[in-house]
């Protein structure tokens, strides 16, 4: 079964992920509308696909001839196409580096209960080849985590105003990166504790770090252990020193060796034997992959609700690590 999609949004991910994802799956999506806040950039995605360029995301939701709704990057109207999709019975799948707003996640997640649409979250950190062979070999060499280190440096934009885009920005990235260690651990934490640090030009955050404590009961510190930051504090123009000697993705010391990550598809690990490298570039794109997923969950009987949830239950986690800086303790998730 092909489905009809409207695509709300096109972005920096569009050349390298979505757009060779949808020609690849030609045979189950049929681009039918294209909605962008730039114009010129819709015009051109809905001429390869042969659809229709729409004003706007309500006009594109509203449409008979659409199935389901691709939201594939931030635009100016944030979470609002959700709405008006679950106004629609339309399908959503909403596209990486988007954030929803803490001040409306639990009306979206009502909404989208209450209508019943299929919903998928781009988690492209967990269901990259690198993440899902790391819990292979968790479950069959290296064994339970014992500690995490997941670190991301951002550039600062070009020309910022110190708006409040840039501390969205590592907001999300924070979001993602407590996903990812929850789905790595394979549970939820018991405790976090937060800090941020705030530039001395801006009263926006520059660096922001956690620890999860994945402790079982009333035993902190027995179980594992994830530390998580986000930073934005070289300016855009440095790019030697953005990507100088830059960290792995993802460090996980485990019972019985050690990995390390470098998305999308790199895991080298080490353990009695000595030192391993497995490249799996061979692996179907991870874009592939996640859309494969939507039109399985669309188009099968079983529906599925886990997605959203997590993507409110990681915005809840870091919400309580700024709780835990600002009143200077560490703070119970149970």
């Amino acid at each position: 079964m092909k489905l009809r999609v409207g695509l709300v949004g096109l972005g920096d991910a569009w050349e390298h992920r979505h757009r060779p994802a949808l020609r690849a799956l030609a045979d189950r999506f049929e681009v039918r509308a294209v909605c962008d806040q730039v114009g010129r950039r819709a015009q051109l995605a809905a001429a390869e696909f042969g659809a229709q360029t729409v004003d706007g995301f309500r006009a594109l939701t509203a449409r008979e001839d659409i199935d389901a709704v691709l939201m594939l990057a931030p635009q100016w109207y944030g979470s609002l196409p959700i709405l008006a999709a679950c106004d629609a019975g339309k399908a959503v799948y909403f596209g990486g580096g988007q954030q929803l707003e803490p001040e409306h996640a639990e009306t979206i997640r009502r909404r989208v209960q209450e209508s019943g649409i299929a919903f998928m979250v781009e988690f492209l950190r967990r269901q990259s080849p690198a993440t899902l062979r790391l819990k292979e070999l968790i479950a069959t060499r290296l064994g339970p985590p014992r500690l995490l280190f997941c670190h991301h440096r951002l550039p600062i934009p070009e020309h910022a105003n110190h708006s409040s885009r840039p501390h969205r920005t590592i907001v999300q990235e924070l979001v993602e990166q407590v996903d990812w260690c929850r789905y790595v651990v394979g549970k939820d934490p018991h405790w976090v504790t937060g800090m941020t640090h705030t530039g001395a030009e801006s009263e926006e955050a520059d660096y922001q770090m956690m620890s999860l404590d994945f402790s079982e009961g009333q035993s902190p510190g027995t179980g594992a252990i994830a530390q998580i930051s986000c930073g934005r504090y070289f300016p855009a123009a440095w790019h030697e020193a953005i990507n100088y000697r830059p960290l792995a993705a993802l460090q996980v010391s485990c019972a019985h060796g050690v990995a390390f990550v470098d998305l999308p598809a790199t895991v080298i690990w080490f353990d009695e034997a000595g030192r391993h490298h497995e490249s799996l570039e061979s692996e179907r794109p991870v874009g592939e992959h996640l859309l494969t997923q939507f039109h399985r969950s669309v188009t099968s009987l079983v529906r599925r609700t886990t997605d959203l949830e997590d993507a409110c239950r990681a915005l809840w986690i870091v919400q309580q690590a700024d709780r835990s800086f600002s009143e200077g303790r560490r703070v119970a998730l149970y």
